[in-house]
């Protein structure tokens, strides 16, 4: 792939390279994208199991792809759950692989720490960070507390602190992704259809996270939405 894999660009903190607000808001819709179709449109359900920026891949139009299914999992249609050994990345670990019982949820909670990851510009472990948690998970969690989530908002990128209202409501679809029952967590077609516009999706997210996007917000995002294409393991 042309331009390697995400890590390489979301974690330089070259301003000449920062990815600007419309570049990420793609690359999160074609994650999205990817995820869906594995969950839910597959012959059968893949389960990826390692979702990490390390794991997604962009070509020359920055357009992204899912790569790497060495840990992956293949569920039956009729399967809601499986039970494995821990597999994974430390950090994009969803908290119900303590039972060893898993769904596809596990994919959605990493997606939100990957969309984190993105959106703030920092790994979810930094421990370069002198002040400030080095778990992004905790400081995300401590910021949005304080009502203080712009802090968080990519300051190697100046078109990303342009926008960085917009960027805060994107953050709100982390969140979503992120709670800890797995049961509460959306689906990914959901995450799909909320960041195309979906009304009722984003009703369905403000009863479960009460400060969800604004219709402008909502708007913004869904006015550079492209298709994406899923690529194969590598």
């Amino acid at each position: 792939m042309a331009n390697g894999s995400l890590n390489l660009w979301i974690f330089n903190k070259n301003k000449e390279t920062a990815l600007g607000c419309q570049i990420r808001k793609k690359i999160i819709f074609d994650i999205a994208k990817g995820l869906a179709y594995l969950h839910e449109d597959c012959i059968q359900k893949i389960i990826h199991l390692d979702i990490k920026p390390q794991n997604i891949l962009l070509d020359e139009d920055f357009n992204a792809k899912v790569s790497d299914f060495g840990l992956s999992k293949i569920l039956g249609k009729e399967k809601s759950r499986v039970i494995t050994t821990m597999r994974g990345t430390p950090g994009y670990i969803a908290p119900e692989w303590l039972s060893s019982v898993i769904t596809e949820k596990v994919d959605v909670y990493s997606f939100g720490i990957v969309v984190l990851e993105i959106l703030c510009g920092r790994p979810n472990v930094d421990r370069s960070q002198q002040e400030e948690d080095p778990h992004l998970l905790g400081l995300f969690r401590r910021k949005q507390e304080e009502g203080n989530l712009m802090d968080l908002v990519d300051k190697c990128s100046d078109d990303m602190q342009l926008n960085a209202v917009e960027v805060v409501e994107m953050m709100k679809v982390a969140a979503w992704c992120l709670q800890t029952e797995y049961a509460r967590r959306p689906s990914m077609s959901t995450v799909v259809k909320l960041l195309e516009g979906s009304d009722d999706v984003e009703g369905n997210m403000n009863e479960e996270y009460p400060n969800g996007l604004t219709p402008e917000a909502r708007e913004a995002y869904s006015s550079t939405i492209l298709p994406s294409m899923l690529s194969g393991a590598r």
